[in-house]
């Protein structure tokens, strides 16, 4: 692994699309990029997770060129003037993951947990790299229609299960596991997970956490994803104490605050 994950790491994220939930159209020229991963390097960001394909709810699907028009040069940015972090892509399909390593990147972000693109898994065998596996059900454009699960947290946890068996058949080896907050889940589906982050520490993996702003911060205290800063802060503490090891967030500077206040508890 390139990172020393016994510590807690903080992903921080760089959205290259139009249309993202948050912060979307926000760093499309190069002066904006290279302003904010700066800012993020500055407040603690090892990890830079760079995204071109709109995983909200209902966002309008784009080509694999548009998707690699969009990340490439933003990976080549910021890989020339910021050597020193990690570049993660966000992407399910195995032909961006390749042209994003070749382009410079460290890591791939699959939301879908190989479910979207078959030769995903090969892919990462091949290019011999971290593999972010994130758990979803549906697709992003279906996932909140309906989720539905006998237990949400056991049927995550086989999913996980199965996935891992078929990638270290294949030979890799550097695996982190997101349970995919906001992902195909409902709001009781996602706090029943955060509730039981722990459980999968059993896989002796590291676990990645994203709730940046989401909706289930808005839902619980009404807010907009503008306001969602305190409501990120508060399920980033839990998600720490719960065994977390990435935060994966838009605001960098608070996130490592979070993590050294929980430090101080010595938990670990």
């Amino acid at each position: 692994m390139l990172l020393n994950l016994d510590e807690s790491t903080i992903m921080g994220i760089l959205n290259v699309t139009p249309d993202s939930f948050f912060d979307g159209g926000n760093y499309l020229s190069e002066e904006n990029i290279i302003q904010k991963v700066n800012s993020m390097e500055y407040h603690g960001a090892k990890i830079i997770d760079v995204g071109g394909y709109s995983s909200r709810p209902n966002a309008t699907p784009i080509s694999e060129e548009e998707e690699l028009k969009r990340i490439v040069p933003i990976i080549k940015l910021v890989k020339t003037n910021f050597p020193d972090l990690l570049i993660s892509v966000d992407t399910f399909r195995s032909k961006v993951a390749e042209k994003s390593i070749e382009a410079g990147a460290n890591i791939i972000n699959d939301i879908s947990g190989g479910n979207m693109d078959s030769n995903m898994f090969r892919c990462i065998a091949d290019l011999k790299v971290p593999y972010v596996l994130m758990h979803m059900q549906g697709t992003p454009q279906t996932m909140q229609e309906n989720p539905t699960y006998q237990n949400v947290v056991e049927e995550v946890n086989q999913f996980f299960t199965e996935k891992l068996n078929q990638l270290t058949q294949l030979g890799v080896k550097d695996i982190i596991l997101d349970p995919g907050f906001g992902f195909g889940k409902t709001l009781k589906h996602n706090y029943e997970l955060l509730n039981n982050l722990d459980k999968f520490k059993t896989f002796n993996l590291p676990i990645l956490v994203g709730f940046s702003r989401k909706s289930m911060i808005n839902k619980v205290i009404d807010t907009t994803p503008e306001e969602a800063l305190n409501g990120t802060t508060v399920l980033n503490t839990i998600a720490l104490m719960k065994g977390a090891n990435i935060l994966r967030v838009h605001d960098v500077k608070e996130a490592n605050e979070t993590i050294k206040l929980v430090n101080q508890l010595n938990l670990k």
